[in-house]
């Protein structure tokens, strides 16, 4: 590795931070080893270059809980606005095995795991849809579903974020070829310059409608406000999740009956699902059915 290779931290695309106390991140973080420092710290911890595009940060605590991590970074960092990506673990009622990514922030008034009611973060629409394809394109050989989750949870921060995740179900821990996933995706993440970027209003948590559309055609999306969420939705945080999806050119709705929202009128423009142009893969074929995980 060279010695410009780790001289030079502004070329890097994104940050991932690694939470120690997480079941899945150190797993994932071990698969990499000790990537050189590039001269720059965090409260002790140092900043690593783990791959042309993409930094590296180990973290004590959880990650839901890393308030105002992004205001901590070293000043070069800092004033770029870098994104952050946590590999994480996914939990959930329904204890589903799956790959998931998701946008952060609390659309309602709970805030029980991380942030502040009614306050969302800034969204990397093209790393997650980059992240969402990249590990829907392995993950037949692993076994688990990939999807898009709904905005939810934190940390609170003004720099754009997203958790890239593994659930497990019952096992002990996370599955060996799932982690091998992670470990190779997150570090060459690659934003299509040719997606057509929007907000997502309404359907399940899991968000099905939505991860099918960014699988099949040239989507990304930002916030992801599941319909459950659309239910105590105020205007100034709809108006937020328009502003807080970067190049945002309007509203993808699940279904008709969300457009009538009282709180959505007049948000941004509504958009068809046609608009978008179908993706192809290298061969020249279009893509093949999206198959998410299912959920509320």
């Amino acid at each position: 590795m060279s010695a410009d290779f780790v001289r030079d931290p502004v070329s890097a695309r994104y940050l991932i931070v690694v939470s120690e106390t997480d079941p899945v991140a150190p797993h994932v973080a071990e698969r990499w080893g000790t990537p050189p420092s590039i001269g720059l710290t965090v409260e002790g911890a140092a900043v690593r270059q783990l791959s042309p595009r993409a930094l590296l940060l180990r973290r004590p605590g959880p990650h839901i809980h890393d308030e105002g991590l992004d205001a901590r970074l070293p000043a070069e960092l800092r004033h770029q606005g870098l994104p952050l990506i946590f590999p994480s673990v996914h939990r959930s009622e329904q204890n589903l095995p799956c790959f998931t990514v998701h946008p952060l922030g609390n659309p309602g008034e709970s805030a029980e795991v991380g942030g502040a009611p009614r306050r969302l973060v800034p969204t990397a629409p093209g790393l997650m849809v980059a992240a969402l394809r990249a590990m829907a394109e392995t993950s037949p050989k692993v076994g688990l579903s990939v999807t898009y989750e709904a905005t939810h949870h934190g940390p609170l921060l003004a720099s754009p974020a997203l958790f890239v995740e593994i659930g497990f179900g019952a096992l002990p821990g996370p599955p060996s070829d799932a982690v091998s996933v992670l470990a190779k995706v997150l570090p060459d993440l690659e934003e299509a310059e040719n997606d057509r970027v929007a907000l997502a209003l309404g359907g399940g948590h899991y968000a099905p409608h939505f991860t099918d559309l960014a699988l099949r055609r040239r989507w990304a999306f930002g916030h992801i406000l599941s319909r459950h969420a659309l239910t105590t939705l105020d205007r100034p945080t709809a108006e937020a999740a328009l502003r807080l999806t970067p190049a945002a050119e309007g509203v993808v709705y699940a279904r008709a009956g969300d457009v009538a929202h009282p709180a959505l009128a007049g948000v941004g423009p509504r958009l068809k699902e046609s608009d978008a142009p179908a993706r192809t893969d290298p061969a020249g074929g279009t893509t093949g059915d999206a198959r998410p995980a299912s959920g509320t």
